[in-house]
């Protein structure tokens, strides 16, 4: 998937459980690393990035009203969470990305589709 396109990800209606969403070139080097937490206590969305199997530090939204139909849109420079409420999250492309490989979805039924 090329970092030049729009790439959207959809928790899909019906979902239970949605945990995680790594975006990179392998398990040891990803882009993006992300957590939505809304079955805990926490409520946390926590963002992050690996390199070379070190992770970076980590971000974390308070803010996580995620449901099913939630949308996480990928594009260039950032990767940007469209909340159900309409309010944005970004979190920066800190490895400099430009082509995803590899993709992982944990603990939670999505779909993902590439729009121009």
């Amino acid at each position: 998937m090329s970092m030049h396109t729009l790439e959207e990800i959809k928790i899909l209606p019906g979902a239970k459980r949605f945990s995680e969403i790594e975006l990179g070139s392998d398990s040891n080097n990803m882009a993006l690393h992300f957590n939505p937490r809304f079955e805990t206590e926490e409520n946390v969305i926590v963002c992050n990035s690996k390199r070379d199997g070190n992770w970076g530090e980590e971000q974390r939204e308070s803010k996580n009203p995620f449901h099913p139909g939630s949308v996480v849109k990928v594009a260039g420079d950032f990767f940007e969470v469209e909340l159900p409420n309409g309010e944005e999250i970004q979190f920066p492309n800190r490895e400099g990305t430009d082509s995803i490989s590899y993709v992982r979805v944990k603990a939670g039924r999505t779909s993902a589709k590439q729009t121009a």
